[in-house]
């Protein structure tokens, strides 16, 4: 039996001076030290539950050499993250059958650091395959009404989308829908320049395509979760279909709260995203919208490749591929712009542990209470360090916060009582754990 001690242990109910006691992996008490336990002092170091990023691209089996189960939960972990949930590309076979899921779980065996849960696919041609996926672990699926970037994984329509929605909803378990509604723009301008790629993606293909996901879900009751909002001007209408009583989440992501258009520079390719980063009133809006509690939670999106495809030499925006890889970074680039703009750590947990586990139906994760896992992250509110890429964990080390001040300094992650990193090192072997719906 462990205790650890913090003036600054962060509950739902409010703060704590005093110790959590973990037993089996699972929190036991709060308050004094149980008796009989070895006690570690954090002293004020920030004591709370471990993140949950709910939308990791890991990319194993099949594209291993873009990111891996190793490398990704390894960054994770000393990125305070303790629960990732995997989506169901790029990996080869993409996750949209339940074969395809017993092979991701065969490829990453003794290969965890953190928790890892499953999200599935919904392509026009697995329906039939829904059902089955769902009992076979996964706690949700994702679809595209886009182009996802290969072709394996294409785009969803309204047709199939409902007889998938209504197979999903009496499973019990959310669609997560990438929301662009792609038209034939070809803006003129230099590739190279950032606003040449920003107007080929507009905020209206966004808004559009959440407009229809609001009318599938008043169609079909099936609670769906719009991923990686960037479009602000998307707000008012998933806070009308909200009030309504429509079963909708909604995430963002760090780059669209801590970075702006205006800042990338000519051909910088790790900017690169889709849906892009937006206007400086665009971020200021997606704030607000966090305020308000119309964006529930705030998830990395990291997706990696290798560096040959963000074609640096070139600076092609319209031509490299997109994705910002930034596991790592997650907790310390939020509460860099979220303590600047009055929020608290309270809120920076309840977006990236609490709401994250709540969709993904994580019981025992994201919280900080007795009974949940010993998943706990100890970090430092007031230090700050400068982005070093070379000593991030992801396998590849492109990333658009090189160089960048941020504040929050993770010193120690624990998963289920075992510390898996201190001081952005992991320790120890494999000991994370697949995490399927049961």
């Amino acid at each position: 039996m462990i205790a650890l001690r913090s003036r600054r242990i962060l509950t739902p109910k409010g703060w704590v001076d005093g110790a959590v006691s973990i037993e089996d992996g699972r929190i036991i008490a709060i308050g004094a030290p149980s008796e009989g336990a070895t006690v570690e002092d954090l002293g004020d170091l920030v004591l709370m539950a471990g993140l949950v990023d709910a939308h990791v691209h890991v990319n194993e089996p099949g594209r291993t050499e873009w990111e891996g189960f190793v490398t990704a939960t390894q960054a994770a972990a000393v990125g305070g993250i303790t629960t990732i949930v995997d989506m169901p590309l790029n990996c080869i076979p993409v996750t949209t059958t339940a074969d395809a899921l017993r092979t991701k779980l065969a490829a990453l065996e003794g290969e965890l650091h953190v928790d890892a849960a499953f999200w599935g696919g919904v392509v026009p041609d697995n329906v039939d395959d829904l059902e089955e996926l769902v009992q076979a672990g996964v706690v949700g699926a994702k679809c595209f009404l886009c182009h996802s970037g290969i072709d394996d994984f294409p785009a969803s329509t309204p047709e199939n989308l409902r007889p998938s929605m209504a197979t999903l909803r009496a499973a019990g378990v959310p669609l997560l829908v990438h929301a662009e509604l792609e038209s034939d723009l070809h803006p003129p301008g230099d590739p190279r320049d950032y606003a040449t790629f920003l107007a080929s993606r507009p905020a209206s293909w966004e808004d559009d395509a959440i407009a229809l996901v609001i009318e599938l879900v008043r169609e079909t009751g099936c609670p769906a979760h719009i991923v990686h909002l960037s479009s602000a001007s998307a707000l008012p209408s998933l806070a009308a279909a909200r009030a309504e009583g429509l079963p909708i989440t909604v995430e963002t992501c760090p780059h669209y709260l801590c970075l702006s258009a205006a800042q990338v520079p000519v051909g910088d390719t790790s900017y690169k995203c889709c849906p892009p980063i937006r206007e400086e009133a665009n971020r200021d809006a997606l704030w607000q919208g966090l305020r308000d509690g119309i964006i529930d939670q705030v998830v990395s999106d990291h997706s990696p490749c290798v560096p040959g495809l963000k074609l640096p030499e070139r600076g092609d925006f319209l031509e490299a591929w997109g994705g910002i890889a930034s596991l790592q970074l997650g907790l310390s680039a939020i509460w860099t712009e979220a303590s600047a703009r009055g929020f608290s750590i309270a809120d920076l947990s309840r977006w990236m542990s609490q709401h994250p586990a709540k969709l993904a139906s994580l019981k025992h994760k994201g919280t900080l209470t007795v009974g949940a896992d010993a998943d706990l992250v100890a970090w430092d509110p007031d230090g700050e360090f400068i982005v070093d890429a070379d000593a991030l964990l992801h396998r590849h080390k492109v990333t658009p916060y090189r160089d960048h001040t941020l504040r929050g300094v993770v010193h120690a992650t624990w998963l289920r009582g075992e510390k898996v990193a201190s001081h952005g090192k992991p320790l120890g072997t494999a000991t994370g754990r697949p995490v399927l719906r049961s």
